[in-house]
Order: structure tokens, then C-alpha cells, then sequence
């Protein structure tokens, strides 16, 4: 069965994910960004082998979802992916259902921060594709020029992926019928001992483990952002972007130190609240 950590682009996942592998693995291990494979984002070429060969054809991928997921289930083994896809179906084909899904791990970010993040992972100069990108109800995430010549020889390789808008990819996971833990991006800068503990505690409950105070301690510390930048300027990251010219982006940017209050001018704030206001009042992002 699986696990899945789903969230918008730029939302915290990759934190997440070397939060949960270091939770899991436990203290003596020393891990690396490398380790992060361990939870594979879905859907990549393997997870399709045998049932298409179009992999960068979004509606041959949509139809083979569920045949997918049966099959990466046939050993009844837990298993936790990454998705950014919305929850839903694509011309009647639903991304996934409760035979294939244990629960979901929800990590939601303020869209005016997204935003920002966006224009960074792609090295843009201005936000105009960035907001594009966040208020398209139909978009599809699929590989750069850059990245199809990067990946395409590869065993292994992101698939297009369903995402939509914030707003509806939002939506999507947060009426899912299920176990699913929302978090919020920012509960985990203000207060991650109490928001890190609700999610070993949610894993705890699926898996039959009680994780111990100090082991979540040393997750946390493990899985700073500092610590994540530090690997990546020393070893790289094979999930860094490119850019128009072929250049890798730093993935771990400016992480918690992003803020929309610095960085967006006061049209485009107003023009994301207006479009967004009922989930981000939902959330408490916009409080007066």
C-alpha cells in the first residue's frame, strides 16, 4: 500500500521526504541527498515499463495510474511516494484509489511564497510564468527541453504529472475521502518539534512504531535547511532544475528565508489573494 507525499511544486516535499528517511533509517546512519531515492516520486519511467512506451504523453500515462499502482502493490510491501499530482481524474481516469492508497501526508505552502520559489528553481526574471503556472486550472508538469535530454536515455525519469492550479490541487487532496495529514509549510519553520511529531506520530500509527523524543529531535536537525544546501553545493542534486540555457538551479535556494513580503509587489500579492482567497482564508493566510 501506499503513502503518499503530495503537495503543489515548491511546497516542502523534498524536506519532508529526508525527514521521513532519516526518521526511519535512524540515527546512526549518515545520510545524503542521494538517500532521497528511497522515495521516488511518482510516476517515473519504471513505474510504467510494460504498460506504455509514451512516456511523455500525459493521457497515455493518466490511463495506466491505477494498472501502475496494482502492480507496484503486488508485494503488499509500505511504500512512500512523492506525487505532485492533484487528486482526481483525468478524462475518467482517477490518479489513484483506496485499494492502491494507505494515507496521504498533505504539505500545503502559502501560494505567495510558491510563487517566489518558482521564479527561483526556474532562474526567471520575472513573475509573469511563475503566476501563470499557479492560477492555470489544467496544468501539466512535464520535463524542460533541457531535462528530456538530460533524462530521456534514462532508466528512470519524472513523468508528466496532473498538478492544476493551487488552488484545485489544494482542494483536490484536502477532500480526499481518507487517512490524509495536512501540514502546513509554515507550521513546520514556527514549530517544527510540534508539527514533525504529529507526522511521526501519524507514521507511527500506520506502521506500528512509537518513535522515541530524541529521534525525531536528530531528524530535525538532520533535515535542516542549512544542512540540505550544504550537501547540494558540495555533491549536487540530480532533482536541480534548468534553466533556458542549460545551467543548473540550485534546488535549496533560499528555503525558509523566502518572503513574499520582500519580494512581490503590491499588485501581484492582491491579484493571488483575490484569486485564492477562500482556501488561503481556509488556511489562515489572509487573517483581516
Amino acid at each position: 500500500m501506499i503513502i503518499w507525499l503530495a503537495s503543489y511544486p515548491k511546497s516542502g516535499n523534498t524536506w519532508l521526504r529526508f525527514f521521513i528517511l532519516s526518521l526511519l533509517m535512524g540515527r546512526k546512519i549518515n545520510l545524503h541527498l542521494n538517500h532521497l531515492k528511497a522515495i521516488a516520486s511518482y510516476p517515473d519511467k519504471s513505474h510504467l515499463e510494460g504498460l506504455t512506451s509514451k512516456y511523455l504523453n500525459f493521457e497515455e500515462v493518466s490511463k495506466n495510474w491505477i494498472d501502475s499502482q496494482n502492480r507496484i502493490n503486488l508485494d503488499k510491501k509500505l511504500k512512500f511516494f512523492k506525487t505532485h499530482n492533484m487528486l482526481g481524474k483525468f478524462k475518467g481516469h482517477p490518479f489513484t484509489n483506496k485499494d492502491n492508497t494507505l494515507a496521504t501526508i498533505h504539505i500545503v505552502r502559502d501560494p505567495r511564497n510558491v510563487i517566489t520559489s518558482i521564479k527561483n528553481h526556474y532562474n526567471l526574471t520575472t513573475y509573469k510564468e511563475p503566476k501563470n503556472f499557479l492560477f492555470f486550472k489544467n496544468q501539466i508538469l512535464t520535463l524542460s527541453e533541457q531535462e528530456k535530454k538530460k533524462y530521456l536515455n534514462k532508466e528512470k525519469f519524472p513523468l508528466p504529472q496532473f498538478i492544476g492550479s493551487w488552488q484545485t490541487h489544494y482542494l483536490s487532496w484536502k477532500n480526499m475521502k481518507g487517512n490524509c495529514l495536512l501540514v502546513k509549510y509554515e507550521d513546520l519553520i514556527e514549530k517544527p518539534f510540534k508539527e514533525f511529531s504529529k507526522i511521526s506520530n501519524f507514521i507511527g500509527g500506520l506502521i506500528n512504531i512509537k518513535f522515541k523524543e530524541e529521534d525525531i529531535i536528530d531528524s530535525i536537525k538532520k533535515s535542516e535547511f542549512s544542512n540540505l544546501k550544504n550537501m547540494e553545493n558540495q555533491h549536487g542534486f540530480t532533482e536541480s532544475s534548468f534553466d533556458k540555457d542549460g545551467k543548473k538551479n540550485m534546488f535549496f535556494f533560499l528555503g525558509p528565508e523566502n518572503n513574499w513580503k520582500n519580494l512581490l509587489d503590491k499588485g501581484l500579492v492582491n491579484e493571488i489573494n483575490k484569486e485564492f482567497e477562500n482556501e488561503m482564508r481556509d488556511l489562515g493566510y489572509i487573517k483581516e
